[in-house]
């Protein structure tokens, strides 16, 4: 997997030798906020991107829902068609495992569950949640599960379908209140050719449209730190829009760029 070229910019978690992007969200809205511009740059490029959503977000992330007065079983089915609408604009499968959410639970059952999705996809790639978030114990529990799932898929012996996994690298996607969350970045991806799909993604998301500017904006500081961090060498458009993301585990490389 190529990493960036200069500085923290570059084409990062996108850009794989073969397999697909896994990425894997606590929440149904989760991998929009997050990860959008990486999930469709995957599939713009032809790569498969497949997310799994350990929950609706019925419970903790769907606040407008049940002060309309809606009840739990229509507010999963409403979550449910937003996430497979904003996976359908960014080019994604998507995959629900309803296993409740505030608090979404770590089990062995859950995590035996994501490694057989590990075994049956083989990606290339995993974007999940930061460890940490002292403001939704969700998000770190869903990044544990996926970190277990992902060492015990590589493991010959373990007792699921397919071979074993190789390693494919894991990285951590932005949370919410980055500063809170211990979150320096080392990746920049250059997300803004597919920005707008990004944008139209969030967009079927109205259980929580409050976030839809905030990510916006978001995405155009990122910009600007990535043709900071990059250079004046790469032509990067002006209005450049980017995602930040932080690799858990060491590049290998047979030479320095």
């Amino acid at each position: 997997m190529a990493e960036p070229t200069s500085g923290a910019a570059a084409h990062g978690p996108t850009t794989t030798d073969d397999g697909g992007l896994l990425v894997v969200s606590a929440h149904a809205g989760d991998f929009v906020w997050r990860a959008g511009g990486a999930i469709a740059l995957a599939a713009e490029r032809g790569r498969r991107a497949t997310v799994v959503c350990l929950s609706f977000g019925e419970r903790g992330e769907s606040a407008r829902a049940w002060r309309e007065g809606r009840g739990l079983d229509e507010i999963k089915t409403m979550r449910r068609e937003e996430a497979e609408n904003a996976a359908a604009a960014l080019g994604a499968e998507v995959r629900f495992l309803d296993a409740g959410d505030y608090p979404l639970v770590e089990s062995q059952e859950l995590t035996d569950r994501l490694v057989r999705i590990f075994r049956e996809l083989t990606p290339s790639v995993v974007l999940t949640h930061t460890l940490a978030d002292p403001y939704n114990g969700d998000h770190p529990a869903a990044a544990r599960m996926a970190l277990q799932a992902r060492v015990l898929a590589q493991a010959i012996g373990y007792d699921a379908p397919g071979e074993p996994l190789g390693a494919p690298p894991v990285f951590f996607f932005e949370p919410h209140q980055p500063e809170q969350c211990d979150f320096r970045p080392d990746v920049l991806l250059d997300i803004t050719e597919v920005f707008g799909r990004k944008r139209k993604a969030m967009e079927c998301l109205p259980a929580q449209q409050h976030m839809w500017d905030y990510y916006t904006d978001l995405a155009r500081r990122r910009g600007v730190q990535l043709k900071r961090n990059a250079g004046p060498n790469l032509g990067l458009a002006h209005a450049t829009m980017g995602e930040a993301y932080v690799r858990l585990y060491p590049q290998v490389t047979g030479e320095l760029a």
